[in-house]
C-alpha cells in the first residue's frame, strides 16, 4: 500500500497504538521510566533514542508520555503488520535513498504539533549514538522543535531461553528522558554548514545523555 506524498497520520491513530503497547510492555518488561516529565506537554517535540534491540520501538511508544509517530523501515511495512504500524501512525521511510514522500509526513506530523520519533543512528546497533546520520538535524533544524534525547537501557543484557530473539519476561529496562534542547543555530540558518554543525551538536547531547543515563541508574 502506497501513501500519498501529503498524507499526515492522526494523532489518534498513534494514541491507539501507545493504549495498546502500554499493557503489553508493562506486562513484559518491568520498566523504570526517569524524567518523563522532560517532553513538553504540548506542540512539536523530536524524541531522539538510542536503538540496541529490536524492541526499544514497542517499549518507547509504550511509554512515552506522549503518543509518538515513529519513522520505521520501510521493510517492516509488509502484510498484516504493515497495516498495523499505518493504522497506529507510524510511518514507513525508504533508507536507500531520500524519501520525499517520508519526509513530507514526517514535517506534517511536527508542523500538526505531534511527536516524532527516530532513532538517529539509523539502525539497531551497539546502541552508543557513536554513529547518527543527518536526518535528525533536518528535522529538527527545518521545523525548530526541541530534541528531546532518550536512553532506552536493558533491552541488549540478556535473552529470553524461550524467544532468542526478546529478552526474558520480567526484564528490568530503564527509559531515561533528558532535557529538551534546540539543535539548530540561534540564527536560524538552514545551510549545509549549519545543518553539519547541528548534527554534532545532537551527537554531543545525545552521548553526554546516555552516559549520565547510565551513570544515574547503574548500567
Amino acid at each position: 500500500m502506497t501513501e500519498p506524498a501529503g498524507a499526515v497520520p492522526e494523532t489518534r491513530g498513534a494514541l491507539v497504538g501507545r493504549r495498546m503497547s502500554a499493557p503489553v510492555m508493562h506486562g513484559y518488561f518491568r520498566p523504570r521510566i526517569l524524567g518523563a516529565w522532560r517532553v513538553p506537554a504540548s506542540g512539536p517535540v523530536i524524541l531522539a533514542g538510542n536503538h540496541s534491540h529490536n524492541v526499544d520501538g514497542p517499549l518507547l511508544m509504550g511509554t512515552a508520555p506522549r503518543p509518538v509517530h515513529f519513522l520505521i523501515k520501510q521493510e517492516a511495512f509488509v502484510g498484516v503488520v504493515g497495516w498495523y504500524l499505518r493504522t497506529i501512525g507510524q510511518l514507513a521511510i525508504d533508507r536507500t535513498t531520500v524519501d520525499r514522500a517520508a519526509i513530507t509526513r514526517a514535517l506534517g506530523v511536527l508542523d500538526d504539533g505531534g511527536v516524532l520519533g527516530i532513532f538517529p543512528e539509523g539502525t539497531r546497533g551497539e546502541g552508543d549514538f557513536s554513529s547518527i546520520r543527518a536526518g535528525l538535524a533536518y528535522f529538527a533544524v527545518r521545523s525548530g522543535a526541541p530534541v528531546v534525547p532518550v536512553a532506552v537501557l536493558g533491552t541488549a543484557e540478556r535473552r529470553s531461553r524461550v524467544l532468542k530473539a526478546l529478552p526474558p519476561v520480567r526484564c528490568p529496562v530503564d527509559i531515561v528522558f533528558g532535557e529538551p534542547f534546540q539543535a539548530g543555530s540561534a540564527d536560524g540558518r538552514r545551510t549545509r554548514k549549519a545543518m553539519d554543525e547541528a548534527t554534532l551538536r545532537i551527537q554531543d547531547r545525545l552521548t553526554t545523555h546516555l552516559a549520565a543515563a547510565r551513570r544515574d541508574t547503574g548500567r
